[in-house]
């Protein structure tokens, strides 16, 4: 596996799962829906992992008003194999606000949260999209997403080879 797939500053454009490197035949081929409905499900939940950029620290840290030193002691943790967000005892996210479901640094959230759920372990195959639509009520309904559009997603993936 090449190392570039790890160094989110490379970016993703040359990786594997490209738009241009995708095979023809995808099980979601004819597209997929998708709505975020913002339950905040996404964000709570089994511990997992949100993985973080340095640019993203940087504008996390930024939007704070803290230095990118303090965000790393307070909210990061290298757990995982690359470096993510540290987590609250019950599995919610570092920044997920229970009283309102939303997520405090919403506007400059990691690219792992906008992107969801079109992550490469989700699109694997169907029954893993199935899987996660079990608990994302906004999965299998709403907008349709196209092939083309789904690829281009992938293809934004600072972490392919982790989600």
């Amino acid at each position: 596996m090449p190392t570039d797939r790890l160094d989110p500053d490379n970016g993703c454009g040359q990786c594997a799962d490209s738009p241009e490197n995708l095979p023809s035949a995808l099980w979601w081929g004819n597209g997929l829906r998708f709505s975020c409905i913002g339950c905040g499900r996404c964000c709570r939940g089994e511990p997992g992992a949100i993985f973080i950029t340095p640019a993203e620290e940087s504008a996390i840290s930024c939007y704070l008003g803290i230095s990118t030193e303090d965000f790393g002691k307070r909210f990061k943790t290298s757990r995982w194999k690359a470096p993510s967000l540290k987590e609250k005892k019950n599995g919610e996210c570092i920044f997920y606000q229970a009283e309102n479901a939303r997520c405090s640094v919403y506007p400059v959230r990691p690219l792992q949260c906008r992107l969801f759920p079109f992550w490469p372990v989700l699109l694997s195959s169907e029954e893993e999209w199935e899987k996660a639509a079990e608990d994302c009520p906004g999965m299998n309904s709403g907008r349709l997403y196209s092939a083309p559009e789904i690829a281009e997603l992938l293809a934004q993936c600072p972490f392919p080879s982790l989600l």
